[in-house]
């Protein structure tokens, strides 16, 4: 009786060190420019080259511009960082989209999509939002370094087993209600360590109604409770999804990968290390109202008075209060807010898009609101524009962006002043993520298209 993290974890095993980390056989190395300069190096150091350089994807996403990308980048420094990742694909014979090219984008979008992320693999990348691609059936989780060195070195990788975590969230979702939304949830009860040393699968009635758009979200966020990864277990949403993707298996190589995705699910009885549950019908639209994800509440709630007799746990939660300029028992409806960022790889698919669409469809942006809208990728730009929600976004006042990591941190020149606030899609909301001083309210795309035409903190509820 096996779970689907064993499965996959079992059949990618090389070798176990005795007392020690296991030898794990990786199907696939993403590679943006921020965490790869040095795995580059030190192979230069070692006059070595990638062992299989057809499993390595590069793409630059965190540095992009967001605008002008047929121009050189302003910022040297990223700058610097881009054009360096696009010279070392060239040294070791990688494949590199870079910028303006159709097929680049955020990796952790664009992978998905091109069929370069398949149920059963292994996939890691030098980003902690690698957790993402496990919504397809992967075990997919973010490396340092000297890890992604070592995997361009021998296709393998050095790791401790993790613990096993299942979520069940049964029911039905209620109105406006998100995959973003169901992870602010869990981490509002887990909080940001509750997942701790686990690798979660997510299941049950709510988790199987998701799109495949929905669950690449909840999945992203599984880092944020502290998990070393989450996943999904593949069904027909994944197939169809998959189906005549361009590096998808195409005719016998697909019935073949076919026949072995579908025995890829927990088998009944199998034991996991913990197992937690949550009802659907209990999850609002959520927006955070502190310095970390899991500092959540329903949009109609309250902030919480400070209960918690660990005297460092009060300073840390009245901290993240000052630095927000919120009270205990605080409502945030009606907030006035100052920014609304539609994106990263949290929520920058097409589906994300439909849904801001939907809500800011035959209204106008508030005038008092900088608003940026950015693709996760060229295709879903492409998509945007086929099914005509560049047209409804224009009338309401808003712009398309260029695809990048735009404002979901820091490094790129999409950054929320000092004591603004920005109503975000992204995945973090730590002090200085969007910039320094900058003062982040996590929510799903539908809270941000409320916000974006209220120019306050809104239900969306009301707007649907």
């Amino acid at each position: 009786m096996n779970t689907l993290f064993d499965k996959i974890w079992d059949a990618h095993v090389v070798q176990k060190v005795e007392e020690g980390p296991t030898q794990l056989y990786i199907d696939r190395l993403y590679c943006h420019e921020v965490t790869s300069p040095q795995a580059f190096a030190g192979l230069r150091e070692r006059g070595i080259k990638c062992f299989r350089p057809e499993k390595i994807f590069c793409m630059p996403d965190h540095n992009t511009p967001t605008h002008d990308q047929d121009k050189p980048i302003e910022d040297s420094v990223s700058r610097t960082q881009v054009e360096t990742l696009g010279k070392n694909a060239r040294d070791f014979g990688l494949t590199h989209w870079g910028m303006m090219d159709k097929k680049n984008g955020i990796i952790h979008v664009v992978g998905p999509e091109r069929g370069l992320t398949l149920p059963g693999m292994t996939i890691v990348c030098g980003d902690s939002h690698t957790s993402t691609h496990g919504a397809m059936g992967a075990v997919a989780f973010g490396i340092g370094t000297s890890e992604v060195e070592m995997v361009m070195a021998s296709q393998c990788i050095l790791q401790t087993r993790p613990k096993t975590m299942r979520i069940t969230i049964d029911g039905k979702l209620g109105k406006g209600v998100t995959a973003k939304d169901m992870a602010l949830y869990m981490m509002s009860k887990m909080t940001t360590s509750g997942a701790t040393g686990y690798f979660v699968e997510y299941a049950g009635e709510a988790v199987r109604s998701l799109s495949m758009e929905g669950r690449l979200t909840l999945c992203n966020l599984s880092i944020e409770m502290g998990a070393r990864g989450g996943m999904i277990a593949p069904d027909e949403t994944t197939f169809q999804y998959i189906a005549g993707r361009e590096y998808a298996p195409k005719g016998e190589a697909w019935d073949k990968a076919l026949d072995y995705w579908k025995t890829l699910k927990s088998d009944e009885g199998a034991v996991f290390d913990k197992q937690v549950n949550f009802a659907a019908e209990d999850i609002e639209p959520m927006i955070t109202y502190g310095t970390n994800p899991g500092m959540g509440m329903g949009i109609a709630d309250s902030i919480p008075t400070v209960e918690d007799t660990d005297e460092a746990a009060r300073t840390s939660f009245q901290r993240a209060l000052d630095y927000m300029g919120f009270q205990p028992g605080e409502s945030l409806l009606g907030k006035k807010i100052d920014y609304v960022f539609l994106g990263a790889c949290t929520n920058g698919r097409i589906e994300d898009f439909r849904a801001f669409a939907s809500i800011v469809k035959g209204r106008k942006k508030a005038d008092s609101v900088v608003a940026w809208l950015v693709p996760g990728s060229w295709m879903v730009d492409a998509q945007i524009r086929e099914e005509g929600l560049d047209t409804i976004l224009k009338d309401a006042g808003f712009a398309i962006r260029q695809p990048g990591c735009s404002a979901c941190l820091a490094m790129n020149d999409d950054k929320v002043p000092a004591g603004k606030y920005a109503v975000s899609t992204s995945n973090r909301n730590f002090e200085g993520r969007q910039g320094p001083g900058a003062r982040t309210l996590l929510a799903s795309p539908m809270v941000a298209a409320a916000a974006a035409v209220t120019g306050a903190i809104t239900d969306p509820r009301e707007l649907i």
